[in-house]
C-alpha cells in the first residue's frame, strides 16, 4: 500500500514529510527537524501552555478558516496533515511584531505560549471583550494585565468612551492610561495587516 507524505504549512512555509515518525509529536518536530525553539516543552502535559501554538484548518462546509490554539506536545505530528501552523517565530519580534507579543513583553513574560493563545483569539475575533480574555485564560490576572490593553483598544477606538472595559481591575483608570503603564506605542512600528500570514491556498483546495 503505498503511503502519502505529511504535509501541512508552517509560518507560511510548506513542509513535506516523506517518512513522519507516528510517534512523533509536532513539538518534536518543530525543535529537532525545523529548528523553531521558540515553543517550549514545560509540563509535557499541556497545563503549562509553553508549548502553544496555533493552528489553522479549512472547512470546506462552511468554507471557513478555523483557527485553534493547541498544545504541541500532546499533537500527533500526522494529525496536522493539510492544517497551517504558525509559531511564536512566525508572528515577528517585540519591535516587527504583532499587538500581543508587544504587550506581553511589557508584562516581562517568560513564555511565549500566552502570546500565541492571545494570537489565535485575535485570529479568531479582531474585538474580543474582556469576557472573552477571561474565558481564553481562565482568569490569570498577570495574563489578564498584560492583554487587556488590545480589548480596550479595540473596543473603545473612536466611540468616546474609556474606562468600562477595564473596570474590574481600575476602575480610576481610562483607557489611554492603562496603555501607557504597559507600553509606550510609539517604540514601536506601526502593525501592518497586510504582513499577516495568510491561509496557503493550496489547503483550501487539496485538503
Amino acid at each position: 500500500m503505498e503511503s502519502r507524505p505529511l504535509i501541512f504549512y508552517v509560518n507560511g512555509k510548506k513542509v513535506v514529510e516523506n517518512t513522519p515518525n507516528p510517534e512523533w509529536t509536532l513539538l518534536y518536530y518543530l525543535r529537532h527537524h525545523l529548528r523553531l525553539v521558540g515553543s517550549k516543552e514545560g509540563c509535557g502535559e499541556g497545563g503549562c501552555g509553553a508549548c502553544t501554538v496555533m493552528q489553522s484548518r479549512f472547512d470546506p462546509e462552511t468554507r471557513k478558516i478555523h483557527n485553534m490554539a493547541i498544545n504541541a506536545c500532546l499533537t500527533p505530528l500526522c494529525s496536522v496533515h493539510g492544517s497551517a501552523v504558525i509559531t511564536v517565530e512566525g508572528i515577528g519580534s517585540v519591535r516587527q511584531g504583532k499587538d500581543c507579543q508587544v504587550a506581553w513583553d511589557a508584562m516581562w513574560a517568560c513564555t511565549p505560549g500566552f502570546v500565541m493563545s492571545m494570537y489565535a483569539l485575535l485570529r479568531n475575533n479582531p474585538k474580543p471583550t474582556e469576557h472573552d480574555m477571561e474565558e481564553a485564560f481562565q482568569g490569570y490576572r498577570p495574563i489578564l494585565d498584560g492583554f487587556r490593553t488590545l480589548c480596550c483598544k479595540d473596543l473603545f477606538q473612536g466611540n468616546g468612551t474609556a474606562g468600562k472595559c477595564c473596570e474590574a481591575y481600575d476602575t480610576n483608570e481610562n483607557v489611554e492610561e492603562v496603555a501607557d503603564i504597559l507600553f509606550d506605542e510609539s517604540e514601536f512600528l506601526p502593525y501592518d495587516p497586510t504582513a499577516e500570514i495568510i491561509f496557503p491556498p493550496e489547503l483550501q483546495v487539496n485538503f
